[in-house]
């Protein structure tokens, strides 16, 4: 007997928006420790690799993220599996996952100062924690349009992952601040790695039990997907998706340098942490609830250009005056300001990108978009460790001094490698927003005409399965 069932207002549960946020969250966490400040510290500061040739590991690092990110993101919009198109691939890959991030922090006897040994294991530990990392970040960020059809449906989701992203940024300042080793500390050095190692291994539990507690929508997959070089080309023909990647490239570079220079900052020139650090807070929690109450009011076009304005004048303030307590706390705030616009304002520009693309070609590509996004932006990683490494090295930075004996050239060289090249980026990315064409009545309007799409396609996919629609 064919089963009748009347179309609902559709939610998810709550048990589901907060695993998958909380799996997304310890996904981040991990990734803001590989990609910021603590790996490139502990390789080079704590075990003794050379700045320069760490610096080449994130280069080539960033050039196997051009063939890696876009080609998986091919792959799971063409995925059939019974759990759906990203649930395998988060289930499966976090065990893995797990081992690469340990590779990190094991200390293999005798390789302390060689160069060589330091080198291969931090590249080959990167690679393989990044094939697992590619897979898992890029399904969690497109399972909120896995797991529901309708916008409302996915905003209670990013509602929790905003909740859970303040730990993504919490828990590496709270390391810096608490566990974090001195040069030629040897016991602090070891509590350090166990503590990552036991940390990697209780945020890849979550990832995985995480894939118990929601389910995908599964009418996606049943459509015929283009080919790769097809798909590839349609990304860059969608004009609103090569704006936001200028933007998007922008932001994963300033939070990896922000996060990776804070380091330095807090140890070189000796400022107080706890003024910076509540300033930090205090504007990532009043910019989340500015962009919540604005962004239907001025649009995400608009307020999306305020946080990035916003955030090139912290970064200008940290640049030229960043000794300065007061300076410094006002430049604080300004970062929590944009670290808000990213968390909240960027995925959901990414998905009125991915809107527009269903508009142009009738397919659900996040898979394909989120791949293209990393291959752009992963590499922002990379540079913006090289900047960084490379600006504090031409200013005098010795990497085999503790921080107490650095000069005061080499202080002024972290101000401008940390703060100097993001405040550029924003700048830029200020303007090309300009350009941005999501906005306005127009694109209300296909917004709208979309979640009738989405219901028709979830309809019918449905009735394929044998479901009876009663008016």
């Amino acid at each position: 007997m064919i089963e009748e069932k009347h179309l609902q207002e559709e939610t998810v549960p709550v048990k589901s928006r907060i695993a998958i946020s909380a799996g997304d969250a310890a996904t981040a966490i991990l990734q803001s420790l590989a990609a910021a400040g603590a790996l490139t510290y502990y390789f080079v500061n704590l075990r003794g690799l050379n700045a320069n040739l760490a610096g080449i590991v994130w280069l080539l690092f960033g050039i196997w993220n051009a063939v890696n990110d876009p080609l998986f993101g091919y792959i799971s919009d063409r995925t059939k599996h019974e759990l759906g198109r990203r649930i395998p691939y988060i289930r499966y890959g976090a065990p893995i996952f797990a081992l690469g991030f340990i590779a990190f922090w094991v200390r293999i006897p005798g390789t302390d100062g060689n160069q060589t040994a330091l080198f291969i294991q931090l590249l080959l530990a990167l690679f393989v924690y990044d094939i697992l990392y590619t897979a898992i970040a890029t399904s969690f960020w497109v399972l909120p349009y896995e797991v529901a059809v309708s916008n409302k449906a996915r905003g209670s989701i990013y509602v929790w992952k905003i909740i859970f992203m303040v730990f993504t940024i919490v828990v590496p300042f709270a390391l810096e601040a608490t566990i974090k080793p001195e040069v030629g500390d040897i016991a602090g050095i070891s509590r350090f790695r166990w503590a990552l190692i036991g940390l990697g291994v209780l945020m890849t539990l979550i990832i995985f039990f995480s894939t118990y507690f929601f389910k995908e929508n599964h009418y996606a997959k049943a459509e015929e997907q283009f080919d790769f070089i097809e798909s590839f080309k349609a990304c860059f023909t969608n004009r609103s998706f090569v704006v936001f990647e200028v933007l998007s490239f922008t932001i994963i570079f300033v939070q990896t340098a922000l996060m990776q220079g804070i380091w330095y900052y807090f140890d070189v020139l000796a400022m107080p942490r706890l003024p910076l650090l509540v300033a930090l807070g205090l504007g990532i929690v009043l910019g989340v609830l500015a962009w919540i109450r604005w962004r239907d009011r001025w649009g995400i076009k608009r307020c999306t250009q305020i946080f990035t304005l916003g955030f090139a004048i912290g970064c200008a303030l940290i640049t030229f005056w960043g000794r300065s307590v007061l300076f410094a706390t006002v430049g604080f705030f300004l970062f929590g300001i944009g670290f808000s616009g990213g968390m909240y304002l960027i995925p959901l520009m990414n998905g009125d990108v991915v809107d527009m693309d269903e508009h142009r070609t009738g397919l659900r590509r996040e898979g394909m978009y989120a791949g293209i996004n990393s291959f752009i932006t992963k590499p922002a990683i990379s540079v913006a460790m090289w900047a960084l490494l490379t600006l504090m090295t031409a200013y005098g930075y010795n990497d085999k001094l503790p921080a107490a004996a650095q000069s005061y050239e080499a202080g002024t060289g972290v101000l401008v490698g940390w703060a100097g090249p993001s405040g550029v980026l924003l700048l830029i990315s200020f303007v090309a927003l300009l350009f941005y064409p999501l906005a306005g009545a127009e694109w209300t309007a296909i917004k709208a005409r979309l979640g009738v799409v989405h219901q028709e396609k979830e309809r019918a996919y449905l009735e394929k399965l044998g479901y009876k629609f009663v008016e």
